[in-house]
């Protein structure tokens, strides 16, 4: 592993320099026309099959191994945020509004890193890596595009594995954070409407108020999720937005309610959807309103696989040493569109810790933050990571070859 680590860490200034042309220049959603004719470009240059999207800005590469093998999938997403910087890196985004707040950027990088090294080193590893560069992962689905497109196409996912890194601030940096089973949640969109009766604030017995009726649905589905779901499959109801009224002294018509609810598995899912009904429907008839529930499902939720987040972590201790691998006691709350590739091929992702070290991990800023930064030293940790889990998912002879 000292080798594979060494010829990672002497790509370093390619990497950084790629991770930052990328930052510089951030496109969000599904059409990514100048990260695509990055990535493009590099694989060109390094002699790499591959395939662009029809409908979306993907690319698809292709690395075949020394011999016949399984498949491995390598996913990076290429998307940035509608997120303004305020970083003040010497790099920064160039683009009003939108940036790599979210280390997408970092991804497409390490994968870059390590298409060429699994090219330099295809005597090492059976099968093929298909090298997955993707846009959309910030709420469009673009990895279920991907999957529509063909993805999978001439691929035995019955054999297959896939992997993904996700660099983050939350951890420290240069740490693998793993864990088997649910790892990220369902984020599903949430809007309630409550529908009152208007009138002179000074009046309010002739109308019927939409406000104190929505500050009671919060309440109430905040006590619902710690009474209705069981605290070992876990739920998270967050309402970040209320709009209502328009004067100091007049009693609204309606009042919007807009949050997510956050969940790990199916039945917990449908479980407090229908818990998030009942109870708005319940508080709005209580008070002579009603109320209107929408409720739109997000990405499922992100699960690896046992066998897969074992590999990765055998590899990353060989890598780095134990104390670096750490096992996450929990998973996390967010939401990931590698799950759609998960839900299809056994595999798993990981968090590489990418939190600088003078920052102190109380108040640094994390991903989705337009002053969050990334620790760019972990970027070979990274690129090692890929091609170790494709060298001891497909070993040449039985034995992972380092």
């Amino acid at each position: 592993m000292e080798t594979l680590l060494a010829d990672a860490e002497a790509l370093s200034t390619t990497v950084v320099d790629l991770r930052r042309r990328i930052h510089r220049q951030p496109e969000t959603g599904l059409d990514l026309p100048l990260t695509q004719a990055i990535v493009t470009g590099r694989l060109d240059a390094l002699g790499i099959a591959y395939r662009k999207g029809k409908g979306l800005s993907s690319v698809v590469g292709t690395v075949e191994g020394g011999s016949p093998g399984p498949d491995v999938i390598l996913r990076a997403d290429m998307d940035a945020l509608p997120v303004r910087e305020e970083s003040g890196l010497e790099f920064a985004s160039q683009v009003d509004g939108v940036m790599h707040a979210c280390g997408h950027d970092t991804h497409v990088a390490m994968l870059l890193g390590a298409a060429e090294l699994l090219a330099a080193r295809r005597d090492r590893f059976a099968g093929r890596a298909i090298l997955m560069f993707q846009p959309g992962e910030e709420g469009f689905g673009g990895a279920d595009l991907m999957l529509d497109e063909g993805l999978l196409d001439g691929v035995d996912a019955a054999t297959a594995r896939a992997f993904a890194v996700h660099t983050t601030a939350a951890f420290e940096s240069g740490t693998v954070n793993v864990r088997s089973g649910p790892f990220l949640a369902a984020p599903d969109a949430l809007e309630i409407e409550v529908s009152g009766r208007g009138g002179h604030a000074a009046e309010p017995h002739r109308t019927v108020d939409p406000i104190p009726v929505a500050a009671e649905i919060i309440t109430a589905l905040q006590t619902a999720v710690t009474r209705r779901v069981n605290v070992f499959d876990p739920a998270v109801i967050s309402i970040t937005r209320m709009q209502a009224g328009t004067s100091h002294n007049i009693v609204p018509d309606t009042a919007l309610l807009q949050g997510t609810i956050r969940t790990l598995s199916p039945t917990t899912r449908a479980t407090v959807h229908g818990v998030v009904e009942r109870v708005v429907q319940g508080i709005a008839a209580a008070h002579g309103a009603t109320a209107r529930t929408t409720i739109s499902p997000g990405y499922p939720p992100t699960v690896n696989d046992a066998g897969a987040t074992e590999l990765i972590r055998a590899a990353a201790t060989d890598l780095l040493g134990p104390a670096a691998v750490r096992v996450m006691p929990a998973p996390r709350m967010g939401g990931e569109d590698f799950s759609y590739v998960l839900q299809r091929v056994a595999g798993a992702m990981v968090f590489l810790g990418a939190r600088p070290a003078d920052l102190d991990p109380a108040t640094a800023p994390m991903n989705h933050s337009g002053r969050v930064v990334f620790d760019e030293t972990v970027l070979p940790l990274g690129i090692a990571l890929h091609v170790a889990f494709v060298q001891r998912a497909n070993p040449v002879g039985g034995r992972p070859d380092q």
